[in-house]
């Protein structure tokens, strides 16, 4: 069974930090695209950024931009989020995802991702 679980959430003051860890389960995260994802109250889940499984290209929504990092680690099978100077808006419900190393391309923000976590609550007080 596939699973993925996201943890390191919390509530935390503008301009500090938090990182996300995602952990997966039931198949091999070094085959597979791996994303963040995030959303808030009333509007829809964005993508905030990804990486590759071949050549671990990543991708950011400009918003997060020099702000997040995000990586992972094969052989533990996680993939984290760093996130820095945090912003109110940055609160949200965030989500790890994964894309099937059948659908997975170069640009992993166009990935269809198929399989989801639960999620872990981000808040960030102004």
């Amino acid at each position: 069974q596939v699973q993925l679980i996201e943890s390191g959430g919390g509530l935390v003051q503008a301009g500090g930090s938090l990182r996300l860890s995602c952990v997966a389960s039931g198949f091999t995260m070094a085959y597979y695209t791996v994303g963040w994802f995030r959303q808030a109250p009333g509007k829809e889940r964005e993508l905030v950024s990804c990486i590759n499984n071949s050549d671990g290209g990543t991708h950011y929504v400009a918003s997060v931009k020099g702000r997040f990092t995000i990586s992972r680690d094969n052989v533990r099978e996680m993939a984290y989020l760093q996130m820095n100077s945090l912003k109110p808006e940055d609160s949200g419900i965030y989500y790890c995802g994964a894309v099937p190393p059948a659908l997975t391309s170069r640009h992993c923000a166009d990935d269809e991702y198929d399989y989801w976590g639960q999620g872990t609550q981000v808040t960030v007080s102004a």
